[in-house]
């Protein structure tokens, strides 16, 4: 059975990328055949030394408003050096994640990301001089026929209208973006390349190297005595910069907070929600359903203590299977397999293109080398393939970690067919949902397989894991997020001790009493790249719950309720987000998805318990 193949194991010493096969990297020359390329279209479309670098833009300041030709002409300007701009800067990116320490794609990478603030800079004057005009003359512009096709674009400018500042204090904003960014940039750095852990001990008392990739793998080991090591050995790095680290966090909370008051909104809250019309209650009422199901938590930390014969349950103690004599990592290729094997259910048209991606056109960068960015994501253009950024150990989370971040690719395939290019990039809000769309299929289409009460119980324990890291965690984040953006607000020094022992708290309260929070976890928030976003964390929690019930129409649906949901993926953001999941059959401005997502986490927990004992 497919299931009990073999887990591939890393060696202990992380390879350099010369020294992995290159059909095992991402086809990144697809994008560009060499950096002599990318220097080519960089001097064609950033024009470095020029100033301004976009003169054509020029012209458009007076003449956009002399007729709807005109300033469809000015949107296309804009939007096609956006496009060339962005291809040039996913190569960069792409390249850069490769290996952060390497000079070649990180000089590039920072040209690039010059580049862009310097575009967004230029063109700072437009949107304030489209919102001059009176609400009549605005009304007149959106039925223009002849932009038709820009519509919802303009009609999404206008709607910020309350929030748009004068045209100076734009191009003044924008100047300052890549100075507002240093925070988020250093921690990226100092995270992803400065930082290194020292090597820990397992049980039989052989040191084992600690990166960020190996450190999920060992907290999944059945080894304790590695896990409780990698888990402190980590954390307790990232405390010897806690003052650092917390001046960074604190400082990339005061940059929303800057333009939050520059733009006259509230709340950091409402700045970053409202431009995708997303109401404040969405956030508040997701908190307030998770938290009114803690106990089903609890229930599950009490089982997971019960079933680990453990005194004291520890946060190092949450990841591993429960079921022991199980094991269904698998190879790469036998991932690929069973998750293409998955989707059937979604025609052959979509099998067939995540089967060219993952199997031959080389979509995913699959293994851990030494400097790689840590984790996995899904990232592109809409002149690219979707990529994939894996750091694949064979273990069973890498395999829904990898039909995860293939649900995102799919996601930006249909989106950029579907959609003409200022359409194309969905909204944040939405994208957790066809990942962990993703997830739920290969975790059904694996209980089909399964021949014995052990395996069902290990794929069940899989996903209360992966329900409680997505849904119940990230909500914690998001009542974390929320906390430390008031503090500021309200003019509250953000120290170490306060952070500390709030996280703490907010630790102690989710998880219940059968779980030990070790003073090593108060500082786990420094390590969370997400509290760099901009409130993003909470969509993880709306994005699993708005799966579960699409997953559970399409299965349980026919051939309407499949090409709903593949109209949502097409739709990219031709709508509001929360008007493209409503279309879908998912209406997130109620508790009911929250809740239900909630209420199948219990039941569950009770079908692991009876499995159990």
């Amino acid at each position: 059975m497919m299931m009990t193949v073999q887990a591939c194991m890393p060696a202990d010493r992380t390879q350099d990328r010369a020294e992995i096969d290159k059909q095992f990297h991402w086809n990144v020359e697809a994008l560009y055949p060499s950096w002599q390329a990318w220097n080519e279209d960089l001097d064609q479309w950033g024009r470095e030394k020029n100033d301004p670098h976009w003169p054509e833009l020029a012209p458009f300041r007076q003449s956009w408003k002399e007729s709807s030709e005109n300033l469809k002409s000015l949107i296309e300007l804009c939007l096609n050096i956006d496009r060339n701009l962005s291809k040039l800067f996913t190569y960069a990116h792409l390249r850069h994640d490769e290996d952060v320490a390497e000079d070649t794609a990180k000089k590039a990478h920072s040209r690039i990301v010059t580049l862009l603030y310097a575009f967004r800079q230029e063109t700072a004057w437009i949107e304030p001089a489209l919102l001059q005009l009176d609400e009549a003359e605005l009304a007149t512009l959106l039925k223009s026929p002849c932009l038709k096709e820009y519509a919802f674009y303009l009609e999404k400018i206008v709607r910020m209208k309350a929030h748009t500042l004068g045209g100076s204090e734009e191009e003044l904003l924008a100047m300052a973006g890549k100075a507002l960014e240093t925070a988020s940039q250093a921690f990226g750095a100092l995270n992803n390349a400065d930082l290194k852990f020292p090597p820990v001990l397992d049980g039989k008392g052989e040191s084992r190297e600690l990166t960020h990739g190996k450190y999920l793998l060992y907290l999944r080991d059945k080894d304790r005595t590695l896990r409780e090591a990698a888990f402190k050995n980590l954390h307790r790095t990232f405390s010897s910069y806690e003052n650092t680290l917390c001046e960074l966090l604190s400082g990339q909370i005061h940059r929303h907070v800057l333009e939050m008051r520059a733009r006259k909104y509230n709340s950091c809250l409402q700045a970053a929600l409202f431009p995708n019309q997303i109401d404040i209650e969405v956030y508040t009422s997701l908190i307030q359903a998770v938290r009114s199901h803690l106990p089903a938590l609890h229930r599950y930390m009490h089982l997971r203590k019960e079933a680990m014969g453990l005194d004291k349950l520890h946060l190092f103690d949450l990841h591993v299977p429960l079921v022991r004599q199980v094991d269904m990592g698998m190879s790469y290729e036998d991932a690929t397999k069973v998750i293409i094997e998955s989707v059937a259910l979604m025609g052959e048209d979509y099998q067939n293109a995540l089967k060219q991606g993952l199997t031959k056109d080389r979509w995913v960068d699959r293994y851990e080398n030494a400097r790689k960015r840590s984790g996995a994501y899904s990232s592109g253009c809409y002149d690219s393939m979707p990529y994939i950024l894996m750091n694949y150990h064979g273990t069973f989370n890498d395999v829904m970690t990898l039909t995860h971040e293939a649900g995102h690719s799919m996601h930006s395939y249909l989106s950029r067919r579907g959609q003409p290019y200022q359409y194309s990039q969905y909204s944040i809000f939405v994208a957790e949902v066809a990942s962990t769309f993703h997830e739920e299929l290969l975790l059904r289409h694996l209980l089909t397989k399964v021949k014995s009460k052990e395996e069902k119980a290990f794929l069940i324990n899989q996903k209360l894991d992966d329900m409680r890291a997505t849904l119940i965690r990230q909500t914690m984040f998001a009542e974390f997020e929320l906390k430390m953006h008031q503090w500021v607000e309200q003019g509250i020094p953000m120290t170490p001790s306060l952070v500390k022992s709030e996280y703490r708290k907010l630790n102690e309260e989710y998880f219940g009493p059968d779980v030990h929070v070790d003073e090593e976890s108060d500082i786990e928030w420094a390590r969370i790249p997400h509290f760099y976003y901009n409130f993003y964390v909470y969509q993880y929690a709306t994005g699993i719950s708005a799966a579960h019930a699409l997953v559970d129409k399409v299965v349980n649906g026919g051939e309407k309720e499949r090409d709903d949901y593949l109209a949502f993926l097409s739709s990219g953001s031709s709508k509001y987000p929360i008007d493209v999941l409503k279309l879908a059959g998912v209406d997130t401005r109620t508790k009911e998805p929250v809740e239900s997502a909630m209420r199948h986490f219990n039941e569950l927990v009770t079908e692991l318990e009876l499995l159990l004992r």
